[in-house]
């Protein structure tokens, strides 16, 4: 698999993981496809490196959905602010 393979799935990762962070924080959530799949990819580095140093191993998907979840809940404020000023 080569460099492109390896970017599509980092997207698609990132589309995945991002959009059951989003689904996770209830009401609306002002992050767009971009910032979903930006969301996804950290709270999926962070959440995997968390549960390797727990020993989770194919449960760290727990603490990157957790992670994501926080960015979501945290970008989502901040965005619903700058809305309505």
């Amino acid at each position: 698999m080569g460099i492109i393979g390896y970017l599509i799935s980092l997207i698609i990762v990132g589309l995945v993981i991002g959009g059951l962070g989003r689904l996770i924080v209830p009401g609306p959530n002002p992050i767009g496809l971009v910032g979903t799949i930006g969301i996804g990819l950290a709270g999926s580095i962070v959440g995997a490196i968390i549960g390797s140093i727990i020993g989770l191993g194919a449960l760290s998907i727990v603490p990157e959905l957790a992670v994501s979840a926080g960015l979501v809940y945290t970008i989502g404020k901040s965005n619903r602010r700058q809305l309505t000023r």
